[in-house]
């Protein structure tokens, strides 16, 4: 990972970006295409001479750098006898396996699987979670000569949209073109996609599984990531962090899928259709790694060799520098990465500076916990932790039935206390206009936003401060925030995915008990629409959408300063009755987020939170308490189940995924082969 950039936040909502300051995370309606005809794969099959072009890697741009050793004619790596080999069997310590691999061991099931053989695999919930390993997979075929498949279980319908208004299976289908452009600046070839619905940014692996696995859907994302592992035989499986705190469920769940999958492909009593009918073999990976953005490593060439552990979970972990130098692209790997993450412009990552400008020598290294060797885990030693939240006892119980309890060391972080205020009622409601006018909100206590993600802003740049009162049912509450310049004026048409632009946020938790977003009531107002007014919608909550649909009665105003731009306020008015559930005085958490962005491409650069902790958007247990005072709710509103989007892209409306599927002889989203 270059040294000039921030450890990606993960996804669907993108973390705000400063043009060369900030690394982007991995982050999503419209009708799908029709089904492809026998006479248009007829088509497709006469035209799988075009196929070759898939595996092309473009060179960059990037000239080579004179004084650079490789531009002298020494080895690719640099000077001769200072980079160690770097492919996934150069081990960190006594447990690494540091003989290459070749012959039959390379390629072992021949037949009709053989051609989706690769010797890596990585296993990731959407397009753009590779990215941050490119240089890797890259360094791994350029000098090791090892191929490296990726398996991404959504399309990203969910995540936000810097180019147009594409959402849903429309948008995912634009990221698979993203993805497939981004990998083949690595020399990857072949993106196998399991069709898996994207929805919003969660913290929750347990919600994702319910997603991705629940009805109408079958149950069968593992099922299909074993019958890949068989096809693609892969030595490594590369993964995501399965770790809860602060991260993605979705790349959570990949992360503990990929494990279960390295465990079970071996296995021939799981899953036995694929081998007795389907033609499989049994196939057992020798190693796995998983992502890992938080360990902090040293830099420049020696990160490769230097003997690093995990803190937490104490695992070995294996370093591949960046800085290696590429002598078919004449530049360093870190650049060569940089210009492939370039390539996701929806999501916001066209906005990173094209070059990158941090010196070679410290450049850091890519880093990959090592999980298991030979097939077996690597063992560490098991710190339990007491009283653990449900999201995080489900965690270690998980870890415990896959036999890595080590992984749950430390997974619940020390959360701060949370903030406190007390909501009073007032005698007359205010008036919605964006305006707090005298004795309005008076009553109430300002509550201060602090630094939550991105850049330190300084008081003029952004700053806020946020007031509730409540009259009857209805909690009002109004946000002034200051501001030097304006983010993008989206259109009214356009209003969601809200961290794109200036945005303000509400959170509402009615029981204060939620372990997950989809039992709360989430509503951003987007002060500015290219229509002139302010728009409202509600995200990853128990019902997203417009708000004017989706939450009948809310109302919402904004005024923004005229003449020199200083700021803006949002004003909003909640019936409480548009909360999931019937909302507990004594418990109801809350936040405030304020989203800042000073450039017009849909990218943030800062935000605030009044509970600035974490994923202070997405975690419910980080919220703060905002007491009603004297409120009896009414009887008699009974909880409501969450709608999720699971609208989702499908491979067989994808030309390059049935060219591949031509090519490679694996189904489309690895679903079940024709028995033999």
């Amino acid at each position: 990972m270059p040294s000039d950039v921030a450890a990606p936040v993960p996804r669907q909502e993108p973390p705000p970006t400063a043009a060369g300051a900030t690394r982007p995370a991995p982050r999503r309606p419209g009708r799908p295409r029709r089904r492809a005809t026998r006479g248009a794969l007829a088509v497709v099959a006469l035209g799988l001479v075009a196929t070759c072009a898939l595996g092309s890697a473009p060179a960059t741009a990037a000239g080579p750098d004179a004084a650079h050793p490789a531009a002298g004619g020494t080895s690719a790596g640099g000077t001769a006898g200072t980079e160690p080999r770097t492919g996934p069997d150069a081990a960190p310590g006594p447990e690494g396996d540091t003989e290459p691999r070749s012959g039959p061991e390379r390629d072992t099931e021949r037949g009709r699987s053989g051609r989706a053989h690769h010797d890596v695999l990585f296993i990731g919930a959407h397009p753009d979670d590779e990215y941050a390993s490119l240089s890797t997979f890259g360094q791994w075929r350029e000098r090791d000569g090892l191929s490296t498949g990726v398996v991404t279980i959504t399309r990203g319908e969910g995540g936000g949209n810097a180019t147009g208004p594409q959402e849903g299976a429309p948008l995912g289908l634009l990221r698979e073109r993203e993805e497939r452009d981004a990998v083949r600046h690595a020399g990857l070839r072949d993106v196998f996609y399991l069709d898996k619905p994207d929805f919003w940014y969660t913290l929750s692996a347990p919600l994702t599984a319910r997603v991705w696995d629940g009805p109408p859907r079958a149950a069968d994302t593992l099922e299909r990531l074993v019958r890949l592992v068989r096809a693609t035989t892969p030595r490594t499986i590369v993964t995501m962090d399965p770790r809860p705190f602060d991260q993605h469920g979705a790349h959570q769940l990949a992360g503990r899928l990929a494990v279960e999958a390295f465990q079970r492909a071996g296995d021939p009593t799981a899953f036995p259709d694929q081998i007795t009918r389907e033609g499989y073999r049994p196939w057992q990976p020798s190693r796995l790694l998983a992502q890992n953005w938080r360990v902090q490593g040293p830099i420049g060439p020696g990160c490769a060799t230097a003997e690093v552990r995990d803190p937490a979970t104490g695992l070995p972990q294996q370093g591949v520098w960046e800085g290696a130098w590429s002598s078919r692209h004449r530049t360093t790997w870190a650049q060569q990465e940089r210009t492939a993450a370039r390539e996701y412009v929806s999501q916001g990552f066209g906005a990173l500076p094209e070059k990158i400008t941090t010196p070679r020598e410290k450049l850091g290294c890519d880093w990959f916990s090592v999980l298991a060797e030979d097939g077996e885990p690597v063992r560490a030693p098991v710190r339990p932790q007491r009283d653990l939240r449900p999201v995080f006892a489900e965690f270690r119980a998980w870890t415990e039935r896959v036999g890595m309890p080590w992984l749950a060391n430390g997974a619940q972080p020390a959360y701060p206390a949370a903030p406190r205020t007390t909501v009073p009622a007032v005698a007359t409601p205010p008036t919605v206009d964006g305006a707090a006018g005298a004795g309005e909100y008076g009553a109430g206590e300002e509550v201060p936003l602090t630094h939550w993600q991105g850049e330190r802003c300084p008081a003029a740049d952004c700053a806020a401060a946020a007031r509730f009162v409540r009259h009857g049912d209805d909690l009002y509450a109004t946000v002034r925030v200051t501001d030097d310049v304006r983010g993008a004026a989206l259109e009214a048409s356009d209003c969601k995915r809200h961290w794109r632009t200036d945005a303000v946020e509400f959170a509402l938790d009615p029981r204060g008990a939620s372990d997950d977003t989809a039992t709360t009531f989430k509503a951003a107002v987007l002060p500015f629409t290219a229509d002139g007014g302010a728009c409202a919608a509600r995200d990853a909550d128990q019902h997203q959408g417009p708000a004017a649909t989706t939450a009948p009665g809310m109302e919402w105003a904004a005024r923004v300063s005229q003449g020199p731009y200083t700021g803006y306020t949002v004003e909003v008015k909640v019936p409480l009755r548009l909360l999931p559930a019937a909302v507990d005085p004594a418990a109801l958490t809350a936040n405030v987020l304020v989203y800042d962005s000073d450039t017009a491409d849909r990218t943030g650069q800062s935000r605030l939170a009044w509970s600035a902790y974490g994923s202070a958007q997405a975690d419910p247990y980080v919220w703060g308490a905002a007491r009603l005072a004297g409120y009896a709710p009414p009887g008699g509103q009974p909880a409501r189940e969450p709608v999720v989007p699971l609208e989702a892209a499908r491979s067989r409306d994808s030309l390059p995924s049935v060219l591949q599927s031509l090519r490679t002889g694996v189904p489309l989203a690895a679903g079940p082969r024709v028995p033999r």
